[in-house]
Parts: C-alpha cells; structure tokens; sequence
C-alpha cells in the first residue's frame, strides 16, 4: 500500500500521489503518460491530476496495476 508521507516531492498536488518505493517499472507511465514522469532517480511522479470522470479511470487503472503498490490517492 503506498504511503502518503512517502510521496515523491515532485507530485502534482492533489488527491494522486506515487510515493518513493516505486521501482521504475514504467507501467504507469506507458498506461497514463498524460499523467506520470519520471525524475532522475528513476521514480515516477504525478506530473498533473486528473480532472474528469474518464482521467480519474485511467489513474486508478495505473493504480491497480502497480507491481509494487507505490501510488496512492488520499482521498483529497
């Protein structure tokens, strides 16, 4: 489970974040590239949030499909 105390620095603010246990798989990145970068020590990061129903969908896709469970939404 990501931990929100752990979020990379670099995270759009709002309810989206990647904390800083993420391995640089690139999933997340090629499922939502509108969405997460990557900073030069090879962790993803929430570049924007998304803003309607259909954005939110593909981020929790990401979400889910994460291999290590780095990125979270707190709810905000």
């Amino acid at each position: 489970m990501a931990d929100k105390n752990d979020k990379s620095e670099l995270s759009a603010e709002g309810k989206f974040y990647v904390d800083k246990q993420c391995i640089d798989c690139d999933l997340c990145r090629q499922m939502a590239p509108d969405f997460f970068g990557r900073n030069d020590a090879g962790h993803s990061f929430f570049t924007k949030q998304p803003s309607n129903d259909d954005e939110v969908k593909l981020c929790v896709e990401a979400m889910e499909a994460c291999p290590v469970n780095s990125i979270g939404d707190d709810g905000e």
